[in-house]
């Protein structure tokens, strides 16, 4: 019997082995209380969080102009003054993964040794890319590419206000077009593969491992009981919680804003839609109560569901359009792209004395601060998951071959386009804002109007995956582990992500607002993953004696 079991508490969900250890729960702390409206409050997590976000929501509202301007500071201030930061940690994150696949320690399995996985390789991996990167892949997938071929090929460009920049990521390629497509796909590859990944695979490992090994609740500040003993069910985890409803809720925010503007820009090509925030606020509102429809259906009869749905498209639209674009110089180009990603990884990951800092800052800042936003909500989600894996499975398979999926993304994707440029002189998804680069690309192939329209599938459904997973797991955090806390407070999870994002679109800033709150919450919860490596060492080395 687990000792959440012992305490009355329900243990999470498919941890029916638990390994016996002395780690033990407060049961003042941990017990929910049902509150109004048939809210699950976990003491001051649930208060704090949700009277937070609703003052942030009419502070926006109220004040947007002055907002905008608030948000625009708090972006400068971050990546300008912590680049360095943000690119250290995440190489932490990297060594460290690798560390645990070589070593003993990656024998341990999560859930015990007879524990067997709950869920198959290909429902595990659906899941794991429609809730880990789905709007960024579409949004980005031919975006990324080009602008860093632009700017590569160009060396040093000049920038909005007649001055010289160094965009260009380590300098730029000066006028050689091979050499530009290679540092283009290396630096787009460098945001999508390992670094990424084993963001998510620290924070979901932490999760799964005292879960399912300690029998503690799943949330995040479990995961620091090694460190912080009983004083992690008082205010210490308290604050560890808060700040992870905070990293997820804008990190999710942040998605369906790209997603509102990518879908508009798709409607807009397509069906000749007005593209303005009037469109982008009633696609927000509608695909919210999509998302809240699939929250009410649960993990499996929902996310499950559509996560697989999501993934059939996106296989059929990735094969068609390798096969209708440049197929040859795709397949060649993918083991070049691969080849420059590693040969470039020392400079592109190195945080000191870098000279292309809008690169940086502007960039892999903002990228970094992303995942870190997101891996409370993708880390509690795979974990749930997860169930079942060695630690070595599960660390090999959530950081290397994900990478190489995206890797095969980004060289289809962004390879077509930047070969439509070069071989065809085709420059019409060069010259397009960013969320129409990609139904321009499209255009150039065949049967453009149906491959749109799928596109447009993608965005939506990736966009109501991200939104139900996300609601679930800041439920389980605010109701302190539990995984079937009341609907009521998974609805009113679910309505707020998409009010957070509607109120950042509109504010002063628009997107640089939903870029600059996923840069702010995104470093404080930095400094919690680095202390969770530690923590996650000493939880592995209690299980492998």
């Amino acid at each position: 019997m687990s000792s959440t079991e012992e305490q009355g508490i329900p243990a999470p969900e498919g941890a029916a082995e638990v390994i016996e250890t002395d780690y033990e729960i407060g049961q003042d702390n941990i017990d929910g209380q049902l509150g109004p409206f048939g809210f699950d409050i976990h003491n001051p997590v649930f208060l704090v969080s949700g009277l937070a976000i609703v003052a942030f929501v009419f502070y926006t509202l109220a004040l947007p102009d002055q907002s905008g301007a608030l948000f625009k500071w708090l972006f400068d201030s971050v990546t300008k003054g912590f680049d360095w930061f943000f690119l250290g940690a995440a190489n932490i994150f990297v060594i460290f993964c690798l560390v645990l696949i070589v070593t003993p320690l990656g024998k341990v399995r999560l859930g015990g040794a007879e524990a067997t996985p709950d869920y198959g390789y290909v429902g595990w991996f659906a899941m794991l890319f429609a809730a880990g990167m789905g709007i960024g892949l579409m949004f980005y997938g031919v975006s990324e590419p080009m602008s860093h071929f632009s700017s590569s090929l160009g060396g040093v460009q000049m920038g909005d206000n007649g001055q010289r920049t160094d965009w260009a990521p380590l300098g730029g390629a000066g006028g050689d077009e091979q050499a530009a497509i290679r540092l283009g796909m290396a630096a787009t590859i460098f945001h999508w593969a390992l670094h990424p990944w084993a963001i998510y695979a620290v924070v979901a490992l932490a999760l799964a491992l005292f879960s399912y090994n300690k029998g503690l609740p799943l949330t995040v500040r479990s995961a620091f009981y090694p460190i912080l003993g009983e004083r992690v069910w008082g205010w210490p985890g308290h604050v560890i919680d808060i700040l992870a409803v905070f990293a997820t809720l804008f990190g999710l925010a942040t998605s369906l804003g790209f997603g509102a503007t990518q879908a508009n820009a798709g409607l807009g090509e397509l069906f000749g839609v007005p593209v303005n925030d009037t469109v982008e606020v009633l696609l927000i509102t509608f695909i919210t109560a999509i998302a809240l429809f699939s929250v009410l259906r649960g993990l499996d009869g929902g996310v499950k569901l559509l996560s697989e749905i999501n993934m059939g498209l996106a296989f059929v639209l990735l094969v068609f359009t390798l096969l209708a674009g440049h197929t040859l110089a795709i397949l060649t180009g993918f083991w070049d792209y691969l080849l420059a990603y590693l040969q470039y990884l020392p400079q592109l990951s190195n945080p000191v004395g870098r000279t292309d800092t809008n690169f940086v800052q502007g960039w892999t800042s903002f990228y970094w601060a992303w995942w870190i936003s997101w891996s409370p909500f993708v880390g509690m989600f795979i974990a749930r998951v997860s169930r079942g894996r060695t630690v070595r499975e599960f660390v090999t398979c959530v950081l290397l071959i994900p990478s190489l999926v995206c890797v095969l993304w980004m060289s289809v994707f962004g390879g077509v386009a930047i070969q439509q440029v070069v071989q065809d002189g085709y420059t019409a998804a060069k010259d397009a804002d960013l969320p129409i680069q990609l139904f321009k690309m499209l255009d150039h192939l065949p049967l453009a109007s149906i491959t749109s329209l799928v596109g447009i599938v993608l965005v939506i459904v990736f966009f109501v995956t991200s939104s139900d997973s996300g609601s679930l797991v800041i439920d389980t955090i605010t109701a302190g582990g539990k995984v079937d806390a009341p609907v009521p407070q998974r609805v009113f999870w679910c309505v707020f992500e998409g009010a957070v994002a509607i109120v950042l679109l509109l504010s002063a800033g628009g997107l640089s607002s939903l870029q600059s709150m996923v840069i702010s919450t995104g470093l404080p919860f930095t400094v919690v993953l680095l202390v969770m490596c530690w923590s996650i060492f000493k939880g592995l080395l209690s299980e492998h004696r």
